[in-house]
């Protein structure tokens, strides 16, 4: 598991979780199961836990415990399993590790980062979906410059789709390494990491749909919850957390409040935490990639 996974936020997001020892629990984001195992090891006999990964890798790191049901699907649908698995009346809680895993990023066929020349995949499911690939060699100009804009927040992302689409007209880029030479006169000497690490992002979200897989997973967490039941969610840049707080305060991401007769802001979810929990610096000097993990928690109403 440590070498599939470092688990985020460990104590703080599974004791923030767990209110009822007894209760029913999902994961939604199993990876390599560090969160789901100490759920698990707090959990009496009569606990369950629900986990979800669309990651057919992270299915090998199931633990050997008859509480847990791990099922390989997107949590976009969250709502949909908990009703499929008969919890009708809601369950207790419902955690979300949103960050891309290490093994995603330290396999280099995957394509998830610039550290290795490997095909551009980026497919959290590798049977399903298109390739980042796909979309830098078909794309227009002006999408792929909204999606390096609105999901990587790429600095004049206008000349950097031009570079793209003026490199795939002398040749297909199928490679990092091509992507990286197509954009590398954009690339300051220095931190160069730094801008590459935003382009990649923005093509990871929009490959895996992962904004628009958050939001169906808000609104499902919120329809699966029983009422004081417990919404944790580890977000790891702007874009997911904002939408995070946003459904939190208004329920909904755009964070439009809506008000009834008495002017409060009418919300299926209460703020248990006012500002976000962050990593301790002991956390984030032993796993670097914690350094811009959020904690937020909420309770149904």
């Amino acid at each position: 598991m440590s070498e599939y996974h470092i688990p985020v936020l460990l104590d703080e997001s599974v004791s923030a979780l767990i209110g009822n020892v007894s209760g029913v629990y999902a994961d939604a984001t199993f990876g390599g199961g560090g969160h789901t195992s100490e759920i698990l090891s707090r959990l009496s006999p009569e606990g369950r836990v629900l986990a979800f990964d669309r990651d057919a890798d992270a299915l090998g790191n199931r633990p050997d415990d008859p509480r847990l049901k791990l099922i390989h699907n997107n949590f976009r649908f969250i709502h949909n399993f908990i009703l499929h698995e008969g919890y009708t009346g809601g369950i207790d809680g419902i955690l979300a590790d949103l960050g891309v895993s290490s093994h995603q990023f330290d396999t280099a066929e995957r394509g998830f980062s610039f550290r290795y020349d490997a095909p551009l995949d980026m497919r959290m499911n590798k049977k399903s979906g298109i390739t980042a690939a796909d979309i830098l060699n078909s794309r227009s100009e002006d999408d792929i410059e909204r999606i390096l804009r609105l999901y990587g927040e790429v600095d004049r992302s206008r000349k950097m789709a031009r570079l793209i689409c003026a490199a795939r007209d002398r040749s297909p880029i199928c490679t990092t390494g091509q992507l990286d030479a197509a954009i590398e006169s954009m690339l300051p000497k220095f931190a160069a990491h730094k801008h590459l690490a935003k382009v990649y992002q923005a093509l990871r979200i929009e490959v895996n749909q992962e904004m628009r897989s958050l939001e169906k997973f808000l609104e499902g967490s919120v329809r699966s919850l029983k009422s004081g039941g417990r919404l944790v969610v580890i977000t790891y840049h702007s874009l997911e957390d904002r939408m995070v707080k946003n459904f939190i305060k208004c329920g909904n991401i755009e964070g439009k409040a809506e008000k009834d007769l008495y002017g409060n802001i009418s919300a299926p979810l209460k703020a248990v935490n006012r500002k976000p929990v962050i990593p301790a610096e002991s956390e984030i000097a032993a796993n670097t990639r914690a350094r811009s993990a959020k904690l937020r928690i909420a309770e149904k109403i």
